[in-house]
């Protein structure tokens, strides 16, 4: 399979390390706005065509499957313009910057036939399925909360930054404890609370987010790209608990009794760079005919789009290409909110005005 990638920065560069060592992926071709940039990326990593054009890239007939590695400012517009063009598309996390850029491009999809896949990495490792016989196995007995954090020192990166690129730490992070969280305990809120900080540019630079579920279970979640944390994940029950080391790209587990004594322990598998598995899942999905992946299906990324879409409202959050769209981050919370509930599906019912609070950085 013919695989094209859209942007020639870090993360492209990652994937197409990915996409060498993989059966059936063809490192075909790469695209960048500067195709001097374009044909330097060609040459390192052994793609046969470099475009100085994305609109070009995308005319090109043997192309079959686009990664988009764009900043996620940029999804909605590129995965409109691969899907006008014929092309199936895996598109880097977030999947958009908003719950309403991801219906109109999934019915876009849908419509045409094509696969569009979030690159949710952590969502198609096999480590998943570990997590999730492990929970389901009474070894810690019966489950009642988890926690789980992500953070880095990414404050000075520009495009996490700037409002006008969707930055802050919410979308480029909060979705690696969201979908965690997701995986876990699934999707049947009953309540969610926030708060947040903000660097000077208005968006935002950490915050927690306290889920509690239908069930009573609860979890606490915090991202931060002011400073480093461990990454770790602690889902506690009446027998133990369990510790996951590192859920952006998982490492190990290890199960605790009541003693803090370790009776079980699992390493994961070999990995390329853990790209591989998104595309794999890509490219088995095209071959089946499928628009989605079973592993991330469009029902579980509008989801996570709209509690995205929610906190950021809690918030006052707005990016300014927004403004001229119909709908502001918070009517567009109201909006999810209410489909799913009149489809008796789970989102974010409420947030708290008074649990959500915001200060900010001087």
């Amino acid at each position: 399979m013919n695989i094209a990638i859209l942007g020639a920065g870090e993360i492209a560069a990652k994937m197409a390390m990915t996409l060498q060592p993989l059966k059936d992926a063809n490192c075909y071709a790469v695209a960048s706005r500067d195709l001097i940039k374009a044909q330097a990326f060609a040459d390192k990593y052994g793609f046969r065509q470099a475009y100085g054009s994305y609109l070009d890239m995308l005319g090109d007939d043997y192309v079959d499957l686009v990664y988009i590695a764009t900043p996620h400012s940029h999804h909605y517009e590129h995965i409109k313009m691969c899907l006008e063009h014929g092309k199936h598309v895996l598109v880097e996390k977030p999947f958009t910057a908003n719950a309403k850029q991801a219906e109109e491009v999934i019915e876009m999809a849908d419509e045409r036939g094509l696969l569009l896949a979030e690159a949710m990495w952590s969502r198609y490792m096999p480590m998943v399925g570990t997590i999730r016989e492990v929970v389901s196995s009474n070894l810690i007995g019966r489950i009642t909360s988890l926690s789980a954090n992500v953070g880095y020192p990414m404050e000075n990166k520009e495009r996490l930054r700037k409002p006008e690129l969707a930055g802050g730490a919410l979308l480029d992070l909060g979705c690696y404890v969201l979908h965690f969280a997701s995986m876990v305990f699934g999707d049947q809120l009953k309540s969610i609370s926030a708060s947040c900080t903000k660097l000077e540019t208005g968006v935002d630079a950490q915050e927690t987010i306290m889920l509690t579920y239908q069930d009573g279970r609860m979890a606490n979640l915090f991202v931060t790209m002011l400073a480093e944390t461990d990454r770790r994940a602690m889902i506690c029950g009446t027998n133990g608990y369990i510790e996951i080391e590192n859920i952006v790209n998982f490492e190990a587990i290890r199960v605790y009794n009541l003693e803090r004594k370790i009776i079980a322990e699992y390493a994961a598998p070999y990995q390329v760079t853990g790209y591989e598995y998104e595309v794999m899942s890509a490219m088995r999905s095209i071959r089946n005919r499928f628009t989605e992946c079973e592993e991330l299906p469009h029902d579980t990324i509008l989801h996570t789009m709209r509690m995205l879409d929610n906190l950021r409202a809690a918030f006052g959050i707005v990016y300014p290409f927004e403004l001229n769209e119909e709908m502001t981050p918070a009517e567009l919370g109201e909006e999810a909110e209410q489909e799913e509930e009149n489809a008796r599906e789970s989102t974010v019912r409420e947030i708290s005005n008074t649990a959500t609070q915001e200060t900010e950085e001087k």
